[in-house]
């Protein structure tokens, strides 16, 4: 894993907060001032913070858990799309565990599963329906027309996310005070997160906070670009174990069917010996 450093937090605003009157008192431990009516981040929290996050999201992808990204503010669709997109291609689209959500959080998708995935079904079907010339030819225009504009819809709210076939194992969320409604259902859920934790934001009930300015364009990007990363290192060894531990059980079967094999003809051999004590030596001649 790449070693972060402060330049490069410092490059990309991290350091820069709130207006003072924005600010969270529960937030002041990642303070180092204010100037000019703004506060200053302490980029050396800011650095462990994402350290150690970075080790955690490498620990779950590791373990082949489900991440959703959660970036739903304008300076951060572009870049979770980006990056999510890089590790899909990466890593692989079935077997990636990573998903993401930039328009506008769904309530109920870890609160209610079940039937915000009725939402997911209804979406893959009018897609598959509307590749279908087959089908289509059975229907109206105005029919056909209704489809396109319910399948654009589920697309805006669950586009990203809409091959889950399970509630996700942690999140990773941008601007946790604006994404307040996700915090509290990964809270009841008892759902990880790691998020992006400004000035005006309450580190306390986030598993993995990331104090930094969740704001500008560069340290949204280079926070979640380090993240992604993180993920893509757990995935690819979880990938070299997984064919280490197929190789062995190959080695571990083909062994065991040479001995098979051994114990067979060893077995084959012990009959042609008995047949043979069993035949007399010599028959006298009449």
């Amino acid at each position: 894993m790449k070693e972060i450093t402060l330049e490069e937090l410092l490059e990309a605003g991290c350091h820069f907060g709130h207006q003072v009157t924005r600010g969270n008192p529960k937030a002041r431990d990642y303070i180092f001032e204010a100037r000019d009516n703004i506060h200053i981040i302490d980029l050396a929290k800011t650095k462990e913070g994402l350290e150690n996050a970075l080790v955690f999201i490498r620990d779950q992808a590791s373990q082949n858990k489900v991440l959703i990204v959660v970036g739903t503010k304008r300076q951060a669709r572009g870049i979770v799309d980006e990056e999510v997109k890089r590790a899909v291609q990466q890593i692989g689209g079935e077997t990636s565990g990573i998903f993401s959500v930039t328009n506008r959080w769904i309530g109920g998708i870890l609160t209610n599963f079940s039937e915000v995935s009725k939402n997911f079904e209804k979406l893959k079907d009018l897609t598959k329906r509307l590749g279908d010339e087959e089908e289509k030819a059975k229907y109206t225009k105005k029919e056909i027309g209704l489809w396109f504009k319910e399948k654009q819809k589920l697309e805006t709210l669950y586009g990203g996310i809409y091959n889950l076939i399970q509630k996700p194992d942690l999140l990773f969320i941008i601007d946790t005070h604006l994404e307040d409604l996700v915090v509290r259902e990964a809270l009841k859920e008892n759902v990880k997160t790691v998020g992006i934790v400004d000035t005006n934001a309450n580190p306390e009930i986030i598993d993995y906070p990331i104090p930094a300015n969740d704001d500008a364009t560069g340290s949204i990007k280079l926070i979640t670009h380090y993240i992604i990363d993180a993920w893509i290192e757990g995935k690819q060894k979880a990938k070299k174990e997984e064919k280490k531990e197929t190789e062995k059980k190959e080695k571990t079967q083909i062994k065991e069917e040479g001995s098979e094999k051994s114990e067979k003809k060893k077995e084959g051999a012990k009959k042609i010996t008995v047949k043979k004590e069993k035949v007399p030596k010599n028959k006298e001649k009449k």
